[in-house]
């Protein structure tokens, strides 16, 4: 009802002329009317202003030939066409020119047709947005965003050095010393900074920014423990189970040093006669916001399943400190059957197969 009334009140061509020139004054952006000729019906304000041409030099005139034929361009003419063949859209189609008294621009240009009932001839309006200092400031981000990306692939890079020399004194000072005790404390220190130095290359040697996938990660980084740290001397697997789900990388980072913790820790107390068959299991589950890391081994364990008190060794207090930050709890189980340490953010069923 509100339509057709509003209809009849424009039943007088001139006065809906007048009411669509006025719409296009309105507008901010440039717009121009165009007929299937492509010729220039009508302008906006806003066009004479920004391009500082007149009406008299734009009215009648042909589009490709306005200015100095900026808009003489092979590939727009091709999608004004389409516009007018195939009644389409054109959207978002960028023109980098020098404009006289304007300097270099990239004008973002849109088109679609216009039909009018009673046979009239069909016009096309171009609209026109000036993106020239969203461009720039687009390219600058990008710029800092690479050069952001260079800094801590160097810092990364000297990290990795770092560690390097840091283990590399610590075990040349574990060959020296008289101590036995010493010497183990020293080499336990050698594994923690190696240790660090892998989640180090797991972590970014892949140059991916963003969001850390867990699973691949995990895998990556299990597979060089088992390198550096079974070889082919010990007969024990150490495999990754779960489920996809991503983390930042500073959460990453923290459940990289948990997983080398508890792999070590494995290592040195499951298996002390290098039993058959020795498995370590480690498995990530994700359930919206709610995580669990768990790293699992058939090994000794104890007689009874019960809830392992905590121990107060170095790695004890470096996985409970990391799970802290992480806002997750510490649970340990020990039984026959060996022992499992779960991280966990939140709580939710397990669907884990662990290894015990």
């Amino acid at each position: 009802m509100h339509s057709i009334a509003f209809r009849d009140q424009f039943t007088n061509v001139a006065d809906a002329c007048a009411l669509a020139q006025g719409i296009v004054d309105t507008v901010r952006a440039p717009i121009l009317v165009l007929d299937n000729e492509l010729r220039v019906v009508a302008a906006s304000r806003s066009f004479y202003s920004t391009f500082k041409v007149s009406p008299e030099n734009t009215q009648g005139r042909h589009l490709y030939a306005l200015g100095d034929g900026q808009w003489d361009i092979p590939k727009l003419r091709e999608l004004l066409e389409k516009v007018i063949s195939q009644h389409g859209v054109m959207e978002g189609y960028d023109v980098e020119h020098e404009f006289p008294d304007l300097g270099h621009r990239r004008i973002r240009l849109s088109a679609r047709q216009v039909f009018y009932e009673g046979g009239a001839q069909a016009t096309v309006l171009l609209g026109m947005e000036d993106v020239t200092e969203r461009r720039a400031l687009e390219r600058e981000k990008d710029e800092l965003l690479r050069e952001k990306d260079m800094l801590l692939d160097e810092l990364q890079h000297r990290i990795s050095n770092s560690l390097q020399i840091i283990a590399s004194i610590i075990l040349m000072k574990a060959k020296t010393v008289e101590s036995e005790e010493t010497r183990v404390h020293l080499q336990d220190a050698h594994k923690r900074v190696m240790s660090v130095a892998a989640v180090q290359r797991q972590l970014h040697g892949s140059g991916a920014s963003g969001p850390i996938e867990m699973m691949p990660y995990l895998t990556r980084l299990c597979d060089t423990l088992a390198t550096s740290m079974i070889g082919d001397t010990r007969p024990v697997s150490l495999k990754v189970v779960g489920e996809a789900g991503n983390a930042t990388s500073r959460q990453a980072e923290s459940l990289g040093l948990i997983v080398t913790e508890l792999v070590m820790n494995a290592l040195k107390h499951a298996f002390p006669n290098d039993e058959i068959d020795c498995r370590i299991s480690v498995a990530y589950e994700v359930h919206g916001t709610n995580w669990k890391l768990s790293v699992a081994d058939n090994g000794v364990g104890k007689p009874d399943g019960v809830f392992a008190q905590p121990k107060t060794g170095l790695g004890t207090g470096i996985v409970k400190a990391l799970a802290q930050q992480l806002g997750a709890t510490v649970e340990t189980v020990a039984g026959p059957a060996g022992t499992t340490v779960a991280i966990t953010h939140a709580t939710f069923a397990t669907n884990a197969i662990h290894a015990a």
